[in-house]
Formats: C-alpha cells, structure tokens, sequence
C-alpha cells in the first residue's frame, strides 16, 4: 500500500479525487457468500497471533478489519461511478480477493471484494450485465466459481497457466458461455498478451455490452514480479486499460470500477498502478 499511495503522490495525480474507503458490515460479504461461511471467518479472526486457513492464506489481528475496508471502499466506488459522481474510480485496497470462491478463503483472499461489487451494483443500482474482467497473472478461480451459472455476468481473464490455482483453461466456459478465459504461457510477453486480449477478451466484451464494466487489476504480470513470468510492461496495463474503457464508453457509459488485486515486486506495482490510473484519468 505504501508503493501504491508514493506513487499516487506523483504531481501529476494531484486532479484525483481521493476518499477513505468506508467499512461495510460483514453480512455485505453475504452478496456473493453464503452466511455461514462469513460467520466461519469472521469467528476465525484472531485476537493475538495468526490463523492458518491454508498454506498461503492466513488472518492476522488486522486482517477482518481490512477486508471490510476494501469491501466497502469498492462497494463505495460503485456507488460513485453508477450515480454520475465520477467516470470511474481505482480501489487501492489489500488484500486481494478473486480467490475466494463462494465458500472457500485461499491465495491470500477471504472474500472476493469484486464479486460482491458486481452484486452490489445489480441490487442497489439495477445493472442487468455487470463484466468482471481480471487481468493479474493468477487465474480468478473464485470469481469463476461465483459467475459460472450466471448469464447476467460475463467474467473474463487473461493469465498465466499453468501456475496456481490451476484453473482458467479455455474449455471453461460457464452454464451460459459467459466465462472468457485467454491463458497465456510463460515468458509470452506483451505482444501475445495484446493479441490474446484483442482476439478472445474484447470481441466477447462488445458482445455482451455491459453496464458496467469491473476489473480485478493485478498487476503481478509485470516483468518484475516474482511469483510468475508472463513479463509484460506497465504500458500494457495501460493499454489493456484504455481498451476497456473504449468497450464502456460504447456500452456503459463509461462506467468502471477498478480493484486492485495482485503484484508483489514494489517497484512494479507502484509503475503499473501509476500507468493504469494515468489511463483512467484519460492520459
């Protein structure tokens, strides 16, 4: 967080609208999760000390307090862009979500923040196609497991495969033929990685004309990063980021929500977010 916000301090950042993300109660995680399992972690969260959940993913005293941060800073952040407030908005929050699955916390994720962004902006706002596009390294199994029987959601993702979770093969396409998965391999870098958002990505997007468009923005693609090596640039977030926004300015009227997720080198993340947001602020 502290690479993210030094590189939003940046003057030429100074225009954005900054705001604390708001803390939703835990039954707002209930969107997309069954109640008992919010109960499970919510009565796992530790007082002292540390709860393994698995071998990636644990709680600390902080980490309830935090989710229900990033929660309802992106519910916040749909509220903003669906009521006009703002074109669009970028949730700086950790930590990241796509792998919770509905009733499963792991990959560093308890409640999958974007998932319930998408619900949230269908309850409180009406938006009849909301698409989850997710362009970290790490395959989003979580929101694929929430989405997969649901035509009133398109969830798309580029990624490196195979590399954990394990899922995200282009056989999987949902009971609707609303899941768009485009794995790219190691080392394939930023021309492949255009070329498979320009091919399988985009076309299906245009299709099916969201309301809004969400995106879980990972930015542990990047060249830098150590826990894969797909190798692409912070222009190609840039990139991948104007080319969503033409989609949403066709479709939604130029609505996008941002979430960030992955990106574990510092200096990568602070130069990806920076290119990313710097899209969204139109440059």
């Amino acid at each position: 967080m502290q690479a993210v916000e030094s590189a939003l301090e940046n003057e030429r950042f100074s225009a954005l609208v900054r705001c604390h993300a708001p803390k939703a109660e835990a039954s707002v995680a209930e969107l997309v999760h069954p109640a008992a399992f919010v109960e499970t972690i919510v009565a796992a969260s530790p007082s002292e000390g540390f709860f393994q959940i698995d071998g990636d993913t644990l709680m600390s005293p902080g980490s309830l307090n935090t989710c229900l941060h990033a929660i309802g800073g992106s519910n916040h952040a749909v509220d903003a862009v669906m009521k006009g407030e703002c074109a669009n908005a970028f949730v700086a929050m950790r930590p990241p979500g796509h792998h919770a699955e509905r009733d499963r916390a792991m990959g560093f994720c308890l409640f999958n923040h974007a998932a319930i962004a998408v619900r949230h902006a269908q309850k409180a706002f009406g938006a009849t196609r909301v698409a989850l596009v997710d362009f970290d390294v790490h395959h989003g199994n979580g929101s694929q497991d929430i989405f997969w029987a649901d035509r009133t959601v398109m969830y798309a993702s580029t990624h490196q495969m195979p590399l954990f979770p394990g899922t995200g093969g282009t056989g999987e396409r949902g009971d609707h033929d609303t899941i768009v998965n485009a794995p790219l391999k190691a080392f394939d870098g930023s021309e492949i990685f255009r070329e498979a958002f320009e091919a399988r990505i985009l076309p299906r997007l245009d299709a099916f004309a969201p309301d809004l468009i969400v995106i879980s923005a990972g930015f542990d693609a990047h060249k830098l990063d150590p826990l894969a090596n797909i190798q692409l640039e912070e222009a190609d977030f840039g990139w991948a980021t104007r080319r969503l926004m033409e989609v949403a300015d066709r479709h939604a009227g130029g609505r996008v929500v941002s979430i960030l997720e992955g990106g574990y080198s510092l200096d990568g993340l602070a130069r990806s977010v920076a290119a990313h947001v710097d899209a969204l602020m139109g440059r």
